[in-house]
């Protein structure tokens, strides 16, 4: 069913959160077949009629991130071959966003995933907190990036006791900015976490300086010694002594370096942490392992304005 010139479509990544935009909105979620074949091939049957509509088209990233993929690209190319007016993605998690910078001989994979949707038919993308806002230039469509911060900030307002007495804490110098943000809404202090959780160099290398240049001693060619570089001590860069210390990000994935920043943070005198970001994908065993750590909260469920 549609409203007006409108219909609204949805994956099988995340059907309830549709359900709940479509509620919303006082409309109908489109009819569509979206299945899996025996032989794993993604089959889509849009059940109505789009020819001339503007077609919205909810999917997300989720565990099983290639087939979601596959169908947001089938939906999309069904409903442009179908004379859609329009065709907008409402993405909350872009995947693959985290392979948007070329490592080593890699690929940057949130590009090629940018040019697939814009082939198939794309208009519009609607998202949520990337993860580098670098990748809205890979589009050749306009890319709404929206924002999660309003929410976080009014979750820790109102469901943290003695909030005042927080200071916000950046996991790694490459979340400081993020944090800073947050810190300045609230009025709250800084701390960063640096140190072993800082990415190495070698994660960096693109390959373009190799192989290595030659020198030469003694009238012989010489490769260079490779060293590899030591980690730095882990160090907290700011006051965290007494305080409830709110770790932010944009994501939490395998929560490796969580778990971490909770432990120094508990080290250095914090009472109580929290963990706060706008994506929770909680990839293998990261619920576990969240369980048993020093974590006294995890707050993901910023959808709550639906």
């Amino acid at each position: 069913m549609s409203r007006g010139g409108m219909v609204i479509f949805t994956g099988n990544s995340h059907p309830e959160l549709a359900r709940l935009i479509s509620t919303r909105l006082c409309t109908e979620l489109g009819k569509a077949d979206i299945y899996l074949q025996e032989n794993k091939e993604t089959t889509v049957n849009i059940d109505e009629s789009v020819r001339g509509k503007d077609v919205f088209l909810i999917q997300t990233g989720s565990d099983d991130v290639n087939n979601a993929i596959m169908e947001l690209l089938i939906m999309t190319y069904a409903c442009k071959t179908s004379c859609a007016k329009s065709i907008v993605g409402v993405i909350p998690y872009l995947p693959y966003s985290k392979q948007s910078q070329m490592r080593k001989r890699g690929a940057i994979v949130s590009k090629l995933l940018a040019t697939m949707l814009s082939r198939a038919g794309m208009n519009h993308i609607i998202t949520m907190d990337l993860h580098h806002k670098e990748i809205q230039g890979f589009f050749d469509i306009p890319v709404d990036n929206l924002r999660a911060s309003p929410f976080i900030v009014q979750y820790i307002q109102e469901n943290i006791p003695d909030w005042r007495n927080a200071v916000i804490v950046a996991r790694n110098p490459a979340a400081a900015k993020r944090a800073t943000s947050f810190a300045d809404r609230l009025r709250l202090g800084l701390a960063v976490i640096h140190g072993e959780h800082k990415e190495t160099d070698s994660e960096h290398i693109d390959g373009r300086h190799s192989p290595p240049t030659v020198r030469t001693v003694d009238g012989m060619q010489m490769l260079p010694v490779l060293i590899p570089k030591e980690k730095p001590p882990i160090n907290v860069v700011g006051d965290v002594g007494g305080r409830i210390a709110i770790i932010v990000d944009d994501m939490i994935d395998e929560a490796e370096s969580f778990v971490a920043a909770a432990e120094i943070l508990k080290e250095r005198g914090a009472y109580k942490i929290y963990a706060m970001a706008t994506h929770g994908l909680l990839s293998a065993d990261a619920p576990k392992k969240i369980e048993e750590s020093c974590i006294d909260e995890v707050e993901l469920n910023l959808f709550n304005c639906f």
